[in-house]
């Protein structure tokens, strides 16, 4: 395991894209790897080469370390998940309190994958835009679940992966001021132009904070985290 080598996983949207940044500030080769399991903001998969393009000829000093990028067909997700994301429902709070945009297992499926992928190409680390601070309720976001992922992944894999959550403990609003931290306006304008987050895969109209219908809550925690953002920034 090459312990300068990263494997981020990539959406396509704003916490991954954040995340990426925050790897290639530190690692020396980062590769990336995303998920096509027929999610109805399919749309996120279209964006994602426009991102790495973006970031190879906006940053020269992140051009030289992004390496390979992964899509991994994980098409039987959507055939045992009955979720909005997955299904043409309305998305809705479930009587559990979770919202039907939760696909069960879908972060355990999506670090297994990113695991034997790291595995295969000697990347020790890890690092996935997992939050439970400022996010939808969802089990395997948690922190506990990302610990346990680590050592079940080490002990199944006989590895020493590290697994980094950089965005786990705090707010789409500071998530924002990350970005800037990292690439500054020019990155902050990449993620609002070029990132996809809204769960209807709605790319018609930019908003300040970027593409999105403005009503799911995947577009609703983005918002508003932008504007405590733009706020404190005046």
């Amino acid at each position: 395991m090459k312990d300068d080598h990263a494997i981020v996983l990539f959406s396509g949207g704003q916490d991954s894209t954040t995340c990426l940044a925050w790897a290639l500030d530190r690692f020396a080769h980062v590769e990336t790897i995303g998920f096509d399991y027929r999610q109805r903001h399919r749309v996120e998969l279209d964006v994602r080469p426009a991102v790495l393009d973006a970031l190879r000829q906006q940053f020269p000093k992140w051009a030289g370390k992004l390496g390979d990028d992964h899509l991994i067909d994980v098409a039987v997700l959507s055939q045992v998940s009955e979720t909005s994301l997955t299904r043409d429902v309305e998305i809705a709070m479930q009587e559990n309190g979770l919202p039907n945009t939760f696909v069960p297992g879908r972060n355990l499926l999506f670090m297994t994958f990113a695991a034997a992928v790291a595995y295969r190409r000697g990347a020790k680390h890890i690092v996935t835009g997992v939050c439970e601070t400022d996010y939808s309720g969802y089990p395997d976001c948690r922190d506990d679940t990302m610990k346990a992922m680590q050592l079940a992944l080490n002990l199944g894999m006989d590895a020493r992966f590290v697994v980094h959550t950089p965005l786990m403990w705090i707010d789409k609003t500071e998530t924002w001021r990350l970005a800037h931290s990292l690439g500054g306006d020019e990155f902050v304008d990449l993620i609002r132009r070029e990132t996809h987050t809204c769960y209807n895969g709605n790319r018609a109209h930019l908003h300040n904070w970027g593409y999105g219908c403005g009503i799911c809550p995947a577009c609703e925690l983005r918002a508003a985290g932008w504007d405590r953002y733009v706020a404190a920034a005046a």
